[in-house]
């Protein structure tokens, strides 16, 4: 949508302000136990009211039946074809922390792990180790050198880091090292298409090497690489909608997405609070803003149902502060499910909501999976958000004579 040609002829300028919290992995499905999803457990009164005189539906991140990565489901809610434009993860968290990425290097996702004797992976995560002691563990990695190929490691955030590579012709078309499952060794890198077989070989000999430099780590004595990537270049966000746009996100991938995209990335700090904070003293600089909200994915992949519930009922406690700065349009969205029964990702359709002065209300009962089927917005493809926002928003005229 955001290339589509009748958008930039339509797209007007106002002094309307919109706020768009992506709340990740929002959506759920219902427990075994109780025949409810997290958000219809959860006691959430702000967001239950606020549906109330809002319109509701649900979103599509990409298509039916098709399981988002994060990258593909907030791309759709900017308005990007999530089938056309894709980014690998690697190149999303290196943005987002700020590194040096030229044309022609290559990122990659990086997480510690922990093997067990037998070399089988224990924890994908390593237990989610905290920043401070997964920083020496980056450093001893910055000692391997790989012939033909310079290799560099950049911390990110916990058990998260970021592998650059940098050297001639080097191919995102390689496999990932992470098998997605326990108890299974990590794979090794292979050639996806002709011509990725001397980067697949620099990445095993990486691994060769940090696995062997590890192996006595008491806390992660490995590592798993996924999302390889190259810089991307994707049309301009702020240009698109002609709007001043900003993002607030704690998480550098996030900061990554709206970078690429073109936003400007407001310094925020580690927690939703300090998001929303921020987000008060940077209000008047801005015509749109990404907000964005983790940890009921963080719950929902470890697979902690009453996890992922006090989440929920966390981030409405920051919905009137949220309401008292008055945004002309202020959307609720997800980026894709991440139902903590699944402990993943899921390709379920996700709950949307749109506040603004023309939703009256449309006699919501709740904001939860059910009640949204219901409503007004029906189920839509995430990527035609953003105009149903600028309507909104009142910054669309008329197509067409």
């Amino acid at each position: 949508m955001i290339d589509a040609e009748y958008i930039h002829d339509t797209v007007i300028q106002n002094d309307n302000k919109i706020i768009l919290l992506v709340v990740d992995g929002l959506g759920g499905i219902p427990s075994e136990s109780t025949k409810l999803t997290e958000l219809q457990t959860a006691k959430t009164p702000n967001l239950d009211k606020l549906s109330e005189t809002s319109s509701c539906g649900l979103t599509l991140p990409v298509a039916p039946g098709i399981t988002p990565g994060s990258g593909p489901g907030h791309l759709g809610l900017f308005g990007y074809d999530p089938l056309k434009y894709y980014i690998g993860r690697g190149a999303l968290e290196g943005l987002g922390i700020g590194i040096d990425l030229l044309p022609g290097d290559l990122a990659a996702r990086g997480n510690f792990c922990t093997v067990d004797p037998q070399g089988n992976l224990h924890d994908r995560r390593a237990g989610r180790i905290k920043t401070e002691l997964s920083k020496p563990i980056v450093n001893t990695l910055n000692g391997i050198e790989v012939a033909s190929c310079t290799t560099d490691v950049f911390q990110v955030q916990d058990y998260r880091f970021v592998l650059r590579m940098r050297g001639d012709e080097l191919s995102e078309h390689i496999g990932e090292t992470d098998p997605q499952q326990t108890g299974v060794p990590p794979l090794d890198c292979l050639a996806l298409q002709p011509g990725g077989g001397p980067t697949a070989n620099y990445v095993n000999r990486f691994t060769s090497q940090a696995k062997e430099l590890l192996h006595n780590e008491p806390i992660a004595n490995m590592v798993l690489l996924r999302g390889w990537s190259k810089l991307p270049d994707l049309p301009s966000f702020p240009e698109t909608y002609k709007m001043k746009s900003s993002a607030i996100a704690a998480y550098p991938m996030y900061r990554g997405l709206a970078t690429v995209a073109g936003m400007e990335i407001i310094p925020t700090g580690a927690t939703f609070a300090d998001e929303i904070q921020t987000l008060k003293d940077n209000f008047n600089g801005s015509d749109f803003f990404f907000l964005h909200y983790k940890p009921a994915d963080a719950a929902g992949e470890d697979g902690d149902f009453e996890a992922k519930v006090k989440t929920l009922e966390e981030l409405d406690k920051f919905i009137p502060d949220i309401l008292a700065l008055n945004p002309s349009v202020f959307a609720i969205a997800g980026d894709h499910s991440t139902p903590a029964v699944l402990a993943s990702h899921s390709w379920h359709p996700v709950p949307l909501m749109i506040h603004s002065k023309w939703t009256l209300g449309e006699h919501n009962k709740g904001f939860n999976e059910y009640d949204c089927r219901f409503g007004s917005l029906g189920t839509l493809e995430a990527k035609y958000l953003m105009s149903l926002i600028l309507a909104h928003s009142e910054r669309l005229t008329k197509y067409g004579p």
